[in-house]
């Protein structure tokens, strides 16, 4: 075994000890401080100079470069709140039969000590394509202002990012946006016991039909069409009075041929209801499949595909890949688990496809 590959083994093994002390720290979206000071523990250990934002933990690799383009390796350290259907402590980080159980083991604890230990590998290294950037970032799951999209002001300029988020080690390479519109159905408010020809309740009917049956016509090849989708009405406060108005909210997953201003222009000027856009920020994300980091993966034998989940990806403007262990059907699922073979084997993955596009003058010395 040459010396990079003892190297990288022995950064693995030692992420896997961190990811057993994560599970083990409550870190719900926006209370991360504790996983925050674990992470920043981790790494100072090791020679890196951290630098910390809030409950955000970042670094530079050692031999930086100012005129080299930037590559962000980021994941996240916050987790959801565990559901109801637990039968396994949360925060117990267990191995049974090669799983490791625990809260965020998968979302997206893996991810994140696989990509801090290929940052180790990478630390000192010179004569990279690319300066790096590891980010361990807040408030992913809340999509939050204190994670990612508050930290991108301060870190340096990112030309392409690799976000580490559980796609079994497959390359993610486009991702949907998000835009949630807040609907108006508008009437006249009454008694109940007196005529009225304009109930916003059943003024929604047809409203709904109309959103169940509206297609947007550029569809995607990796993320298919727009999915537009009604979650919640509310109307009304007693039995005998007809409201004045019927509120709807309607989720919208995005498609890369469209930004979220397009869809909000296009769905206000359509809809036969008030729209008004919660936010514009969360745009579809993904890589141009010619990418050097995509050729890279497919040469490794990993497969493409389009990823309708959100993840921080939705916050940049460059190129950017979604790859980590993992598998996000098991994301916020009772009894959160990940395999160790798939933290075991991560982290070589993620070497051999950086290496070629990081070191393509010697891209073997750690594969």
């Amino acid at each position: 075994m040459d010396k990079n590959k003892e190297l990288i083994q022995k950064y693995t093994l030692e992420a896997i000890e961190l990811l057993k002390q994560l599970i083990a720290t409550r870190s719900f979206s926006g209370q991360e401080h504790g996983t925050a000071e674990l992470i920043h523990q981790w790494l100072t250990s090791r020679g890196v100079t951290t630098n910390r934002q809030g409950n955000n933990v970042w670094a530079t690799n050692l031999h930086v470069d100012p005129a080299k383009p930037t590559l962000l390796l980021n994941s996240h350290h916050d987790t959801v709140q565990p559901n109801q259907g637990y039968t396994r402590d949360p925060y117990l980080p267990e191995v049974v039969d090669g799983r490791l159980y625990g809260l965020g083991s998968n979302d997206a604890g893996g991810a994140l000590v696989s990509l801090m230990a290929v940052f180790m590998a990478f630390y000192h290294e010179v004569d990279l394509t690319h300066n790096l950037v590891l980010a361990a970032t807040a408030e992913e799951e809340n999509s939050g202002p204190n994670g990612l999209v508050g930290l991108l002001n301060t870190l340096p300029h990112i030309d392409v990012a690799i976000v580490g988020e559980p796609t079994q080690m497959q390359l993610a390479v486009a991702e949907k946006g998000l835009v949630v519109f807040d609907g108006v159905v508008e009437g006249t408010a009454s008694h109940a016991a007196h005529p009225n020809e304009d109930n916003p309740i059943y003024g929604a009917i047809p409203v709904l039909e109309w959103f169940k049956n509206y297609r947007f016509d550029r569809v995607s090849p990796q993320l298919g069409p727009v999915k537009i989708t009604v979650t919640q009405i509310q109307a009304g406060v007693q039995h005998n009075a007809v409201p004045a108005q019927l509120h709807l909210v309607v989720d919208v997953r995005v498609n890369e041929c469209y930004t979220n201003a397009e869809i909000a222009g296009q769905l206000q000027a359509d809809a036969p209801c008030t729209l008004t856009p919660r936010s514009l920020r969360l745009n579809s994300s993904g890589i141009a499949p010619q990418h050097p980091l995509v050729l890279s993966g497919l040469a490794l034998g990993r497969t493409t595909y389009g990823s309708p989940t959100l993840s921080d990806q939705a916050v940049l403007s460059c190129p950017s890949l979604k790859m980590g262990p993992g598998d996000s059907t098991r994301s916020h699922s009772a009894d959160e688990f990940i395999y160790l073979d798939e933290l075991l084997e991560a982290p070589e993955i993620y070497v051999q496809l950086l290496n070629p596009f990081l070191k393509p003058q010697d891209h073997e010395t750690l594969g």
